[in-house]
């Protein structure tokens, strides 16, 4: 497949060039097919440092979902390094989407429509997979859809999600992550209001830079995974632990999140501590953090509930992805403020697999099979959006 090798990006954008004025009539043969069989979409993801593809039917089932971590390349740079990951991007993509076509158990030419993440992310990241899905569906003559990446996220546990439990519209969706917190109300596929969001860093990126404080290594899963896993050591395995005064929940009774607050807090705590920190006193902090983040996640989530059901919309989901809803520890105390805050009618509460919490293709391609399905499909030559609202998802 060399139309996806690493060295074609200036190729890539000549033949874009080019397809300006070509008439989409792959677009219209296909129209015509679509109530016959199962809708199988490529889907590709580079928005970040994961390299990913995957092959979904729409039929819900993920056939293939290949992720290419890059976690060597960035922790001696203490974050994502973009030039570093876009030469593993263009390095890995080749790979990655033979994979997805081998487990799969299909050809190329077995493929209906392929999708990408369009935005938001990393310009030069986003445009390795970008360049890759436009070429490829260009030179086979099929349909193409950009999707966004937050809505990929949160349309995850439509996917995933036993039938007869779907979440309902309207639901809320909390998205966790290293480049995102967003507490949204979900109105349908493509409609989204921001009811909260960060007024500074990301919840992933404090967790990550708090592991980078005390001295984690990232191992195979990243930083944050490292503190939560230092955070699950068992007491019988220490010498007693120093007792630290939990941290605030930041803007008590305002719908917005403050994750910066809560990271200087720890480094101030470190800057005190006279001596190097023990292990037990590394596990102490660590925990203190975490279960201050959990607290802030839980009273802006109740919050939000509380002021819905004051304007009469009433919710009975709660959706929560990003990277950071792999934490096992987050899940279980937002599931005990649920029950605490409506113990008469349960609300439900989703998450996706561990595996697709995670950045991943298998998400992007479901959140492009509603538009497929309905023949609404991008230009080949449809822009990269490196900053986009997902209010704005139509514009």
């Amino acid at each position: 497949m060399p139309i996806l090798g690493s060295g074609l990006c200036r190729q890539n954008v000549l033949l874009l060039q080019r397809l300006r004025d070509v008439p989409l009539t792959a677009h219209r043969t296909f129209r015509a097919r679509t109530g016959r069989r199962t809708f199988t979409v490529l889907g590709f993801e580079s928005s970040a440092d994961d390299t990913c593809a995957a092959v979904v039917t729409s039929s819900r089932q993920i056939l293939s979902n290949v992720v290419v971590k890059q976690h060597d390349l960035h922790e001696g740079f203490g974050g994502i390094h973009p030039s570093v990951a876009i030469e593993a991007h263009q390095r890995n993509m080749p790979g990655a989407v033979r994979i997805a076509l081998e487990q799969a158990c299909i050809s190329i030419h077995d493929i209906d429509g392929i999708a990408f993440t369009r935005g938001p992310g990393i310009g030069g990241c986003l445009s390795v997979g970008s360049n890759a899905a436009k070429s490829l569906a260009a030179a086979l003559g099929k349909p193409l859809v950009g999707v966004h990446h937050m809505q990929a996220h949160a349309l995850t546990p439509l996917l995933t999600t036993p039938t007869a439990d779907l979440p309902q519209f309207p639901f809320l969706t909390l998205l966790i992550s290293g480049g995102h917190t967003l507490l949204l109300l979900a109105s349908s596929l493509t409609s989204f209001q921001i009811l909260a969001t960060t007024a500074d860093t990301s919840i992933g990126r404090a967790f990550d830079k708090t592991a980078r404080a005390l001295g984690l290594s990232w191992g195979t899963r990243g930083p944050g995974a490292a503190l939560e896993e230092l955070c699950r050591v068992t007491n019988d395995e220490l010498e007693s632990l120093p007792d630290i005064q939990p941290f605030t929940v930041p803007m008590p009774g305002k719908l917005a999140f403050s994750f910066a607050s809560l990271q200087s807090s720890v480094e101030r705590y470190i800057s005190l501590v006279e001596e190097p920190l023990s292990s037990s006193h590394k596990i102490a902090l660590a925990r203190a953090f975490q279960t201050a983040a959990a607290r802030q996640l839980c009273a802006k989530l109740t919050l939000s509930l509380h002021k819905l059901e004051l304007k009469n919309v009433i919710v009975r989901d709660v959706v929560v992805s990003g990277g950071v809803a792999s934490n096992m520890f987050l899940r279980e105390k937002l599931r005990a403020a649920l029950d605490e805050y409506s113990s008469d009618e349960r609300i439900s509460l989703h998450f996706p697999p561990l595996e697709l919490c995670t950045d991943n293709a298998a998400m992007i391609a479901w959140a492009s099979m509603h538009r497929f399905l309905a023949g609404d499909y991008d230009e080949y030559t449809v822009d990269l959006r490196a900053k986009w609202s997902i209010e704005d998802i139509r514009i």
